[in-house]
């Protein structure tokens, strides 16, 4: 939850929220407010269609490792022809700071498929789990298929922030961050790409978690419920996933 200039919004109550799910009111029962410990995958398209702009986006992941406190686990992905793993889940934030400048540029960019294999990689981390991607946007030779990734990160309890770093921001960004209840950004020059990752890392780590227990008992089968979130201030932007997977 944010304010207007994109602050993080504190002292909330449960009575501030509306959610409904499947468009009907749900009962809050739970809501845990504060500083949450993080476990984020950094994916960083080194490809060859991202020319200089891949030392835009490793000043950019420094930087965002650079926010990071002492407790959080943060770990680097290397988005080429295949994607790679420069650096373990750790909290020794210098070995991720290192592998990110051992990065050059090199091959071609099945984007989808490699943000499939970082949400997969982040997942069973422990704490609030995120994906920052930096990248141009441009999927080469992916097996996945938007929609399937899509499918993907409904399914998945990790936030994804996309940061466009190119001539336009690709639709798949928005819809991803939407899906998640992360946000996504396009910046074109580097200074203000270096205040984004700023307000990524304050934006993860103030959250508020809400509870419910569905009024509509689950199915045999898995099925999408769609969810909306609302606070009653007109000052407040709500950032929630559109729905889950029942089970």
């Amino acid at each position: 939850m944010t304010d207007r200039q994109g602050r993080p919004v504190t002292g909330l109550t449960a009575p501030d929220f509306t959610v409904s799910e499947d468009g009907h009111p749900q009962s809050i029962t739970t809501l845990a407010a504060g500083d949450f410990p993080l476990a984020v995958a950094v994916a960083l398209d080194r490809s060859f269609s991202m020319g200089d702009r891949v030392a835009v986006a490793k000043s950019a992941a420094c930087a965002f490792v650079g926010e990071l406190r002492p407790v959080d686990q943060v770990m680097v992905l290397a988005v080429g022809s295949e994607t790679e793993t420069a650096a373990p889940l750790t909290t020794d934030h210098r070995a991720a700071l290192a592998a990110i400048g051992r990065l050059d540029r090199w091959g071609t960019t099945p984007l989808y498929d490699a943000t499939v294999a970082a949400l997969d990689a982040v997942e069973p981390a422990k704490g609030r789990r995120a994906l920052v991607l930096l990248s141009d946007g441009t999927d080469r030779y992916s097996r996945t298929s938007a929609s399937e990734l899509l499918d993907h990160a409904r399914r998945s309890n990790v936030l994804i922030y996309p940061v466009a770093i190119g001539p336009a921001r690709p639709p798949i960004f928005a819809e991803l961050a939407t899906a998640t209840g992360g946000r996504s950004f396009y910046e074109k020059t580097p200074a203000n790409l270096q205040a984004t990752m700023g307000v990524i890392a304050q934006e993860l780590r103030f959250q508020n978690l809400l509870g419910y227990t569905p009024a509509r008992t689950p199915g045999d089968e898995p099925q999408w419920r769609s969810i909306e979130v609302r606070v009653n201030r007109a000052d407040v932007i709500v950032r929630a996933r559109d729905g889950y997977f029942s089970r």
